[in-house]
């Protein structure tokens, strides 16, 4: 019988709002924003903002998020304050190859996140030394250290450069940025989940593990503990809710799609007809096949794909799906999302349905 009372440390021990199996929301670039960050946390979860590409208006960010944790439910995850430095139960997420740190610390001076999340370091984990260290003083070590990795040497390194709190192990089968070659969590998660416990024998605190990757529904939760992490991580699954800050095109084009190892793709190409520029190498998305992929094939030139594209981007809603050109990131589980609904309700919904495959129906000490 699989329970949470089984591991030497539980997750939910850093982030007590929250109930087991922990549910995230990832920080998808310029779609989560406060709104779906507080729901998610709101819902016993961790919602994460993005703050993407840059660090800009963060500080913006985390008082709005403030402000919604303050409204609602009396039972609600409340930040808390010591001295100048507010404590929230929202996390922030960076791409960090193109994301400033020195523009970032004064938010944290002011507004201590639970969790910071880092992605994509420009030449290697070595680049996150001084993420971690500076975030660690600037928080006094009360803000959690995350890390997107997606291979076995990844997290080799990682534990090596910065020793993180957590590590998301990221598969082949996500939506957006990850690694363009690798494994899906079915056995990434187990062998990083074992080399982490040789790096990092009992009794001393290793990094938690999360996975993501493909995951849509409760079974893929159920699954994912049962591989050896303590919770997931879903983007996809949260581009369709009335929260995240997507286009309704794209959530139509989410709630369209089937088959998602067929109708999604992993390419370079849809960066490059938006003019993003700058992601390391080994490096590509995930997303939805249309025509600006189809032409690609076809050997239609970058420059003319992307004016194809800014012209498309006049249609607005009608510019998304198979017949469209706009960039829809989803990963392979996509033809599991049929609905769009709260984000608190997939929350609850998940870690529900998650917990009746893994303890049976007795969950009331859970």
């Amino acid at each position: 019988m699989y329970s949470p009372d089984n591991l030497p440390h539980c997750i939910s021990d850093d982030y007590p709002w929250t109930a087991s199996p922990l549910i995230v929301s990832a920080p998808m670039a310029k779609v989560a924003m406060p709104k779906l960050a507080v729901a998610v946390s709101k819902a016993g979860g961790l919602g994460f903002i993005a703050a993407g590409y840059h660090s800009d208006h963060l500080e913006d960010l985390l008082e709005e998020a403030e402000d919604l944790l303050q409204e609602g439910e009396a039972d609600a995850p409340a930040g808390s304050e010591t001295g100048s430095s507010k404590f929230l139960p929202v996390g922030v997420g960076f791409i960090t190859w193109s994301a400033s740190l020195e523009a970032a610390l004064p938010s944290f001076s002011r507004y201590c996140p639970a969790a910071v999340w880092l992605f994509a370091p420009p030449t290697g984990f070595q680049d996150l030394i001084p993420w971690a260290t500076k975030i660690r003083e600037a928080t006094a070590y009360r803000t959690n250290i995350w890390v997107q990795i997606g291979s076995v040497k990844d997290a080799t390194e990682v534990v090596e450069a910065i020793d993180p709190d957590v590590m998301v192990v990221q598969g082949l089968d996500a939506g957006g940025h990850s690694l363009a070659k690798g494994a899906s969590i079915i056995s990434l998660v187990p062998e990083i989940d074992d080399k982490l416990r040789d790096l990092r024998p009992y009794p001393r605190r290793r990094a938690h593990v999360l996975a993501a990757g493909g995951i849509s529904d409760h079974r893929g939760v159920a699954a994912s503990i049962a591989l050896g992490a303590q919770g997931c991580v879903l983007g996809t699954r949260f581009l369709a809710s009335p929260e995240s800050m997507v286009a309704h095109g794209y959530q139509k084009a989410i709630l369209d799609s089937s088959d998602g190892g067929i109708s999604t793709v992993r390419t370079k190409i849809y960066d490059k007809v938006r003019d993003i520029h700058g992601w390391p190498e080994g490096y590509n998305g995930r997303g939805l096949i249309n025509k600006t992929f189809i032409d690609h094939l076809r050997g239609l030139s970058e420059v003319k794909n992307r004016e194809l594209y800014r012209e498309e981007l006049n249609r607005g809603d009608g510019g998304y799906g198979s017949n469209g050109r706009l960039t829809t990131y989803a990963g392979t589980g996509v033809g599991l999302i049929k609905e769009v609904i709260p984000a608190g309700d997939i929350v609850k919904s998940l870690r529900e349905g998650a917990r009746k495959i893994l303890y049976g129906q007795n969950q009331s000490k859970l």
